[in-house]
This record gives C-alpha cells, sequence and structure tokens, in this order.
C-alpha cells in the first residue's frame, strides 16, 4: 500500500524557519513527481512546490526565494525547506505524489506560522 507519510510542521514565529519532510512508503517505484500542497482555511488547496523526476522544479510565486524543494530518490524522501516564514504561510502542507499516473496524497501537517 502506498503511502506518504509528512512529519515537520509546527508553530513558527514570522521570519523564522521550517523543515517539512515526507517518506514514500510500500512501493517499489519511484514517483514521477512528487511536490506539496497547501490548503489555508476558507481556500483552496494551491501547489507549492514540485519536483519532477527530470529535475525540474517549480514553485508558486508567493514562495518563490524562500522555499527550496528537496528530493531523495535512494531515500524515497521529498523535503521542502521554508524560510523567512510570513503569516500568511499557515496551512496545512499535504504532500503530494504521482506513480503510475495515479495521484497520491498525505494525511497533512499544520504549519502556523505567528507571533
Amino acid at each position: 500500500q502506498v503511502q506518504l507519510v509528512e512529519s515537520g510542521g509546527g508553530l513558527v514565529q514570522p521570519g523564522g524557519s521550517l523543515r517539512l519532510s515526507c517518506e514514500h512508503r510500500g512501493s517499489i517505484f519511484d514517483m514521477y513527481v512528487m511536490g506539496w500542497y497547501r490548503q489555508a482555511p476558507g481556500n483552496q488547496r494551491e501547489m507549492v512546490a514540485t519536483f519532477t523526476g527530470g529535475g525540474r522544479r517549480d514553485y508558486v510565486d508567493s514562495v518563490k526565494g524562500r522555499f527550496t524543494i528537496f528530493r531523495d530518490n535512494h531515500l524515497k524522501t521529498v523535503s521542502l525547506q521554508m524560510n523567512s516564514l510570513k503569516p500568511e504561510d499557515t496551512a496545512v502542507y499535504y504532500c503530494y505524489g504521482n506513480e503510475n499516473g495515479v495521484d497520491y496524497w498525505g494525511k497533512g501537517t499544520l504549519v502556523t506560522v505567528s507571533s
């Protein structure tokens, strides 16, 4: 059974940093694309950052220059380093992956940016 298991959320002050990690379990295959989405209360889920198997990284404009996505295919993990966090980054962050045309989601981890 394929699972995406997130870790690393929490409470941080504005300007602070957090690192989210996600482990891909239960499959011998590599996911073509892995990444992170987020959903704030009252908002739709939005793409934050993705990393394809070909090495392409994409970011939503609002996090460019502040967030960096990393991927380790050997360990089957994807991580999101978040710096210079803002209150508007507060959301539940979901790990995402696509394997053989099927989308998979983690359960989500809450990131709260507040003083």
